[in-house]
């Protein structure tokens, strides 16, 4: 069954998993970056989280508040563990010298694994797309997401007081 799945999984989507990973690893090395570039990362991967709500679960209506309270709670509960420790203020004005990390490969790892294996799970049965349980929980999972990788981005914005 695994190797039907992997099998019949397009080919597009392996891209876009090494491309996902390569941009978390390239999150591993130290660097200076201007505010910007170090906010699209995680915008990127929020929309990603939101777009599979919509996409998947759009009739629904609690799925976006589902998709929101995970959001908040994320930031609340675990924003302060997933900060980006250690930025500072580089020599350039509007740009961070930024300590690598693994955390992004993580939530990226993560978020894609999910993100995948709700479409397997909903591919294999279409009808759990229009099950509010399923679709409430899976929307909180990604906005819990959203909420970590907008974390991340925060705590680099306050380094140069731009609070979001």
């Amino acid at each position: 069954m695994i190797l039907a799945i992997l099998e019949h999984t397009p080919l597009w989507v392996w891209a876009v998993f090494g491309a996902v990973i390569l941009l978390g690893l390239l999150q591993t090395r130290t660097r200076d970056v201007n505010i910007a570039r170090a906010t699209i990362l995680p915008v990127v991967m929020i929309l990603l989280s939101l777009s599979t709500v919509i996409g998947a679960f759009g009739r629904i209506p609690f799925a976006w508040v589902a998709w929101a309270s995970g959001v908040a709670l994320s930031m609340a509960l675990a924003g302060k563990a997933v900060a980006v420790r250690g930025a500072s203020r580089s020599a350039q004005p509007g740009y961070l010298h930024v300590p690598g990390s693994f955390v992004p490969v993580i939530l990226i790892f993560a978020l894609f694994m999910t993100k995948y294996s709700a479409g397997i799970v909903l591919a294999m049965n279409p009808a759990l797309a229009l099950n509010t349980g399923v679709a409430i929980t899976l929307s909180l999972v990604y906005g819990a997401f959203s909420g970590l990788f907008w974390a991340r981005a925060r705590s680099l914005r306050s380094v140069l007081g731009q609070y979001a």
